[in-house]
Protein backbone atom coordinates (compact mmCIF):
# COMPACT_ATOMS: atom_id res chain seq x y z
CA UNK A 1 0.00 0.00 0.00
CA UNK A 2 1.56 3.65 -0.89
CA UNK A 3 1.68 5.42 2.42
CA UNK A 4 1.44 8.97 -0.08
CA UNK A 5 -1.48 7.40 -1.84
CA UNK A 6 -3.41 6.85 1.77
CA UNK A 7 -3.16 10.33 3.03
CA UNK A 8 -6.41 12.32 3.14
CA UNK A 9 -7.28 15.05 1.23
CA UNK A 10 -8.14 18.42 2.56
CA UNK A 11 -5.96 18.14 5.36
CA UNK A 12 -2.77 20.29 5.57
CA UNK A 13 0.63 19.17 5.29
CA UNK A 14 1.41 19.75 8.42
CA UNK A 15 -1.21 18.09 9.89
CA UNK A 16 -1.08 14.94 7.34
CA UNK A 17 2.53 13.93 8.55
CA UNK A 18 1.44 13.64 12.15
CA UNK A 19 0.61 10.47 13.76
CA UNK A 20 -2.21 9.64 15.04
CA UNK A 21 -0.90 10.18 18.64
CA UNK A 22 0.33 13.39 17.82
CA UNK A 23 -3.02 14.66 15.78
CA UNK A 24 -4.68 13.10 19.32
CA UNK A 25 -3.07 14.86 21.77
CA UNK A 26 -3.09 18.02 19.79
CA UNK A 27 -7.04 17.48 19.24
CA UNK A 28 -7.38 16.62 23.63
CA UNK A 29 -5.35 20.39 24.46
CA UNK A 30 -7.82 22.22 22.02
CA UNK A 31 -11.10 20.24 23.51
CA UNK A 32 -9.41 21.54 26.54
CA UNK A 33 -9.07 24.68 25.77
CA UNK A 34 -12.17 25.27 24.35
CA UNK A 35 -14.23 24.01 27.49
CA UNK A 36 -12.60 26.32 29.37
CA UNK A 37 -14.31 29.09 27.17
CA UNK A 38 -11.46 32.34 28.07
CA UNK A 39 -10.47 31.85 23.97
CA UNK A 40 -11.33 35.29 22.10
CA UNK A 41 -14.31 34.17 19.28
CA UNK A 42 -11.58 34.28 16.29
CA UNK A 43 -9.06 32.06 18.34
CA UNK A 44 -11.96 29.71 19.17
CA UNK A 45 -13.17 29.33 15.81
CA UNK A 46 -9.72 29.02 14.55
CA UNK A 47 -8.74 26.30 17.15
CA UNK A 48 -12.30 24.44 16.25
CA UNK A 49 -11.40 24.10 12.46
CA UNK A 50 -7.88 23.14 13.46
CA UNK A 51 -9.63 20.62 15.58
CA UNK A 52 -12.15 19.67 12.53
CA UNK A 53 -8.61 18.40 10.62
CA UNK A 54 -7.36 16.98 13.10
CA UNK A 55 -10.36 14.51 13.65
CA UNK A 56 -10.68 13.57 10.00
CA UNK A 57 -6.71 12.97 10.02
CA UNK A 58 -6.99 10.75 13.46
CA UNK A 59 -10.57 8.97 11.49
CA UNK A 60 -8.21 8.56 8.50
CA UNK A 61 -5.62 6.60 10.45
CA UNK A 62 -8.31 4.70 12.16
CA UNK A 63 -9.21 3.36 8.93
CA UNK A 64 -6.05 2.87 7.48
CA UNK A 65 -5.20 0.45 10.52
CA UNK A 66 -8.24 -0.98 10.09
CA UNK A 67 -7.56 -2.07 6.47
CA UNK A 68 -4.20 -3.63 7.95
CA UNK A 69 -6.34 -5.50 10.72
CA UNK A 70 -8.60 -6.85 8.51
CA UNK A 71 -5.74 -8.01 6.09
CA UNK A 72 -4.23 -10.16 8.44
CA UNK A 73 -5.09 -13.67 8.35
CA UNK A 74 -4.36 -16.52 10.98
CA UNK A 75 -3.54 -20.15 9.29
CA UNK A 76 -3.94 -23.68 10.35
CA UNK A 77 -0.52 -23.50 11.38
CA UNK A 78 -1.09 -20.69 14.04
CA UNK A 79 1.05 -18.55 11.84
CA UNK A 80 -0.29 -15.11 10.87
CA UNK A 81 -0.04 -13.59 7.54
CA UNK A 82 -1.40 -10.85 5.04
CA UNK A 83 -4.02 -11.70 2.25
CA UNK A 84 -3.70 -9.75 -0.60
CA UNK A 85 -6.34 -6.76 -1.26
CA UNK A 86 -7.07 -8.02 -4.61
CA UNK A 87 -8.59 -11.85 -3.08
Amino acid sequence: MNEKAAKPTGVPPEIAKLSFEEAMGELEKLVRQLEEGKAKLDDAISAYERGALLKRHCETKLREAKAKIDRIEIGPDGKASLTSLNS
